[in-house]
């Protein structure tokens, strides 16, 4: 989707509302905003965060991974400030539902732990051992991970998460070497599912529009 990032909800750039939860936190040295665009840039400026660059071209396209443009704007960021940041934390602006309370609590967990990384997931609707199958290489499904045993409810098979996608956080050292995600010291954070809804088209928006609307209707019937 185009613009994405800017499209209102509820009347406000989608943006906003992650640069409006890391101000409110108050914990961040600073609030950077990677973006090839001069739009994005203006409005997350109106907002509170800084765009002291634009991306370079070579991480302004849709196939850029998302590390090589964390790794741009740490390295830049300590040049430019003559400092050393020893924590990068990345929130996605498609995330307009998380709260302070989770940006606070996962931090602690990062520091606490002493991990690489540490990221937010949600608990799975759909489970590996349960109700999610592969195909072989004769076309056969079967389950993705096997127990001894056939379980008869999803309850009952071990717990699994799906990275949302809202927060990230990094150990310097580790994000400047990293080639990827994953590595030997990762924690999770677990989020509840309405904090854990990620714009990325339009039924999206929709759903973030009723939920802006109805949200605390919502979270006090599924309680």
């Amino acid at each position: 989707m185009q613009n994405k990032n800017i499209r209102k909800l509820n009347g406000k750039p989608l943006i906003s509302y992650t640069i409006e939860i890391f101000r409110k936190w108050g914990k961040a040295d600073r609030i950077i905003c990677s973006t090839d665009s001069p739009d994005i840039a203006r409005i997350a400026n109106e907002y509170g965060a800084e765009t002291p660059f634009l991306r370079p071209p070579e991480l302004a396209t849709d196939a850029a991974p998302k590390l090589p443009v964390l790794q741009h704007a740490l390295r830049f960021c300590e040049e430019e400030d003559k400092t050393r940041y020893d924590v990068v934390i990345d929130l996605q602006p498609t995330s307009p539902f998380r709260k302070i309370q989770d940006l606070d609590a996962a931090f602690d967990e990062f520091i606490r732990s002493e991990a690489y990384v540490l990221y937010s997931v949600v608990e799975s609707d759909t489970n590996p051992y349960f109700n999610m199958v592969q195909l072989d290489e004769n076309g056969n499904a079967h389950l993705s991970k096997k127990l001894e045993g056939e379980l008869s409810r999803r309850q009952d098979a071990p717990k699994v998460y799906t990275i949302n996608g809202s927060m990230y956080f990094y150990q310097r050292n580790h994000l400047l070497r990293a080639k990827g995600l994953h590595c030997e010291r990762e924690r999770i954070f677990i989020m509840d599912k309405i904090s854990s809804v990620d714009i990325d088209n339009e039924l999206d928006f929709l759903f973030a529009e009723f939920l802006m609307r109805y949200g605390d209707k919502v979270s006090t019937e599924s309680s």
